[in-house]
């Protein structure tokens, strides 16, 4: 195939894109097409999804209505002395 055969392909083509119609109702389709297109697609939620939120939601309302707990921690040195000191602040 020469040079010259794929030039001359190319000289006879013509453009049949929507956007180049002459009616404005043929190009507002078109490019009402090309933006449903370029939107993103909402996406199906999995059961899994569902569920892992619905678990999510449900620890956390656990989490909310059981009573608060103080936790006291010493973390001692192996030759006896104190190793570590945590101070948190209590929450009211």
């Amino acid at each position: 195939m020469s040079e010259m055969s794929a030039l001359s392909d190319l000289a006879r083509f013509v453009g049949q894109s929507a956007l180049s119609a002459e009616d404005p109702a043929i190009r507002r389709r078109a490019v009402a097409a090309i933006t449903t297109r370029l939107q993103p697609r909402a996406r199906t939620r999995g059961v899994s999804e569902l569920l892992g939120a619905v678990l999510a939601l449900s620890a956390r309302t656990r989490r909310m209505v059981m009573p608060h707990v103080e936790i006291e921690l010493d973390v001692f040195a192996p030759g006896g002395g104190r190793a570590v000191r945590i101070a948190l602040p209590r929450q009211s």
